[in-house]
């Protein structure tokens, strides 16, 4: 953009030496403190370094800043040729990117069999333009005279993307083009399906190592051992939201108890505000009664939170009596101090002297 080289090359020229050096002390520091990585420490100091040094992450980032520094040690920045190996720092957003970092982990999984998919794409090319060779070689030598040029045709006609320049004249060309457009749905298909599965599987494998964490993060959580952790989370759901959202609304009835993991929630109670933060529960009282909840539970910051399902609580409480103690004591504690209404955590529903005390439903 000459104009506006003109107008702003001492501002783009300052922003792209700052990015630079900001990429060049990355790179340094990074190099620097290799040896500290538990896997390359065994290496030594030297020997670490250099095996990161050729490790493909500090590859990336060598190859970032690489070209504009010499572009600037030899007066050579302008050259086209150095602009493009500067598109190359846009490969450090996989060191940043949690889906781009999924999606390189879910190709690198299925390397042998996008590899397969390959070379049968490859067989049905050469296959597909050796036919057409022989049908139409004669007839329009100039598009199918050979094998190769041939090839041309096939890789457009398996793709479905038919540019039209060469097409086939005889009716066994044209049926054969037909063909091959079928083949090339199914089998471009093929690469495409084996990714999109693995890129599910490997979200569906982050996602439960975050669930986990989250869970072990909660207090009443903390004490089990791995496999009973791995059985809470079957019953959880994890749920993120926003500052402001409303996670339970007054009126409505009480299906869930929430866990927080992380963030502040703030529960409008008839007689004051209470907060909750991580690793705090709330809701408890009205899903042990099936009540309806009588305060709004308001996310103050960006909160994540675990979701029990009452009928998964009433199932967790009577498989692990320890949550069962810890959860009734809360409740119990809660209606002592009034932090709650007498009538319920959060609870719409009055209870008459009928209902007994509140041992009696805790």
């Amino acid at each position: 953009m000459p104009n506006l080289r003109s107008r702003f090359g001492t501002v783009f020229l300052g922003i792209e030496i700052g990015t630079v050096v900001l990429f060049a002390l990355e790179y340094l520091l990074r190099v620097w403190i290799s040896d500290e990585h538990v896997p390359l420490k065994r290496h030594g100091r030297i020997g670490a370094r250099l095996r990161y040094v050729v490790s493909p992450s500090a590859v990336v980032d060598l190859l970032a800043v690489a070209p504009s520094l010499i572009g600037f040690l030899f007066g050579v920045y302008d050259v086209n040729v150095f602009a493009v190996f500067r598109l190359l720092r846009f490969l450090k957003l996989a060191r940043y990117s949690a889906g781009m970092s999924s999606l390189i982990n879910a190709v690198a999984s299925e390397r042998r069999a996008l590899a397969a998919s390959a070379v049968i794409m490859a067989g049905l090319i050469v296959t597909a333009a050796s036919l057409m060779h022989a049908i139409e070689g004669t007839i329009q030598p100039d598009r199918f005279g050979s094998i190769p040029i041939a090839m041309y045709w096939a890789v457009t006609t398996l793709t479905t993307v038919g540019y039209g320049d060469i097409v086939p004249v005889t009716g066994a060309g044209r049926a054969l083009a037909g063909i091959v457009m079928l083949f090339g749905f199914c089998m471009f298909a093929l690469p495409v399906g084996i990714i999109a599965t693995a890129f599910a599987r490997e979200i569906h494998s982050r996602d439960f190592v975050v669930n986990w964490g989250m869970v072990a993060r909660v207090p009443l959580f903390s004490q089990l051992s791995a496999a009973e952790i791995a059985d809470v989370m079957r019953l959880l759901r994890a749920q993120t939201v926003e500052a402001g959202t409303i996670i339970t609304a007054a009126g409505e009835p009480a299906h869930s108890m929430y866990f927080i993991s992380s963030g502040t929630v703030e529960i409008d109670l008839p007689r004051e505000k209470l907060r909750l933060a991580d690793g705090a529960f709330f809701g408890e009282i009205a899903v042990l009664r099936r009540a309806r909840r009588s305060a709004d539970a308001v996310a103050l910051t960006h909160t994540r939170l675990l979701v029990l399902d009452a009928d998964d609580l009433q199932y967790l409480m009577q498989k692990k009596s320890e949550i069962a103690m810890h959860i009734r004591a809360v409740a119990r504690e809660r209606i002592a101090r009034e932090a709650v209404t007498p009538r319920g955590d959060i609870a719409l529903e009055e209870v008459d002297d009928k209902a007994g005390s509140p041992d009696d439903w805790l």
